[in-house]
């Protein structure tokens, strides 16, 4: 029997936060919310393991507007930091900061490279009581002395693993160290299990309450996980085709591991006539906000992106995900499949599989504890059939090239002594070899380069 999850109107929650709440038609609360609410609504420091698409960002917006609206401070300077990995993020937490403030005067700005920085600095000045900024940023800014963070009583660390991954680790160490230390401290991903996390939370979090929800690396049971098998990329554009040509589906992201297959996999896409555009992060700020609000309003309904749309993105009628490449481990690919079966609908993940990427997806099947489907396309069948052959010294793979110079010389016939090697040859029978021949003969079997003949 599913646990019955309370509703907000039981916490003790401003009537301005609970007219927003009704205005976006939400009620009850999702399990990471019925946690965290109560325990960051007390004071506490938090560490969150969420689930991607499980409303942790409501989970901690709540209780920082909660306190901004009920002991107002006009005359300090930013009250809350919420640092995020990519400017996607940050942008889709603005919208939902604005959408839970928008019966109260609470302003929230987002620091985000990309957009100029003189007018974010004007804006700065008009004293916003919420801060969303990616790390790169906000440090520009503090480095100087545009933000002053001294005031702070809030700060939050989203997707912190993926800010460590990225190369911000240095950057947040230096951010949180500008921050006022007494303050109330955040830290959420979807996965913790990360080298860098502990030493971010030993330093940054103090007593904080460990809260976790749903079973980290297990299966999305609202998400069907498939794998088709595949040859070559013209391979893969061909399933493709078919794929978005038979699946039902409203909206579809399709996963690259560069930008440059990316953009081909656009360009092959958009000559099939499918409405598609492309995301990766040599796109300009302007670029990208065209291309996601292209998607999320419908004008086009397949996005080819790389791993910048792996985290965090919330996009509706998102039904189907499509790795053209296998993510690079098992975090990425849940984070990726992640983007659909949001907020308990159901959804479709599926990963075309050649035979360098076959050991990888059998990796992953058991670091998450999952088994896939095995799909295959009507009359796009490969001839890679998802196994593949073991190298090894008496058995390497056709075209592997071998370091050692005597892997390269023929084997020495078995049960022949030495001294009859030398006669197997018939036109050698009867002719005695001279003794320089005979040595060096001897040292190329033995993996050594042959003695040079003195003149």
């Amino acid at each position: 029997m599913k646990e019955q999850q309370p509703k907000f109107s039981e916490y003790d929650l401003n009537e301005r936060l609970l007219k927003a709440l009704a205005k976006l038609q939400l009620e009850t609360c999702m399990p990471i919310q019925a946690k965290m609410l109560p325990v960051a609504l007390g004071g506490a420091d938090i560490l969150a393991n969420a689930e991607t698409g499980s409303g942790k960002t409501i989970a901690y917006l709540l209780p920082v507007l909660q306190k901004i609206i009920q002991q107002p401070s006009p005359n300090t300077a930013t009250r809350c930091l919420i640092l995020v990995p990519t400017r996607e993020l940050a942008l889709q937490i603005d919208a939902e900061c604005k959408a839970l403030s928008g019966f109260s005067q609470i302003h929230c700005l987002t620091l985000i490279g990309g957009l100029s920085f003189r007018e974010q600095k004007a804006l700065i000045r008009k004293n916003p009581e919420i801060l969303i900024a990616t790390p790169g940023r906000i440090l520009e800014h503090i480095n100087k002395a545009s933000v002053d963070l001294q005031d702070l009583e809030f700060l939050i660390l989203d997707e912190a693993d993926r800010m460590l991954d990225m190369g911000f680790r240095e950057d947040v160490f230096l951010i949180c160290g500008a921050c006022k230390s007494e303050k109330q401290t955040f830290l959420l991903s979807a996965t913790l299990q990360h080298a860098g996390i502990e030493k971010v939370a030993a330093t940054f979090l103090n007593k904080a309450v460990h809260i976790e929800d749903g079973k980290y690396r297990q299966q999305e049971n609202n998400i069907q996980q498939r794998i088709v098998l595949a040859d070559a990329v013209e391979h893969k554009n061909q399933l493709i085709t078919k794929l978005l040509q038979n699946e039902s589906h409203q909206k579809v992201l399709i996963f690259t591991n560069t930008r440059t297959q990316a953009m081909k996999l656009n360009a092959y896409l958009h000559y099939k006539k499918f409405p598609v555009d492309y995301l990766h992060g040599e796109l300009s700020q302007e670029e990208r906000q065209t291309v996601m609000q292209r998607f999320r309003n419908g004008k086009t309904t397949i996005l080819v992106a790389t791993d910048l749309a792996a985290r965090g993105l919330d996009i509706e009628d998102l039904d189907l995900v499509i790795n053209f490449d296998m993510a690079r481990s098992g975090d990425d690919y849940l984070h990726r499949i992640g983007r659909t079966g949001r907020a308990g609908k159901s959804g479709t993940a599926i990963s075309l599989i050649n035979a360098n990427d076959w050991n990888l997806s059998q990796s992953i099947s058991r670091y998450l504890n999952i088994e896939f489907e095995l799909f295959a396309v009507k009359g796009l069948e490969a001839k890679f059939k998802g196994k593949v052959e073991k190298r090894s010294k008496k058995n390497p793979i056709k075209g592997d090239k071998k370091k050692a110079s005597s892997a390269n010389l023929p084997d020495k016939p078995k049960g022949i002594p030495k001294a009859k090697q030398r006669h197997r040859n018939k036109k050698n029978v009867g002719m005695r070899r001279k003794p320089s021949q005979e040595k060096s003969l001897q040292l190329e079997n033995d993996g050594l380069q042959p003695l040079k003949k003195k003149p």
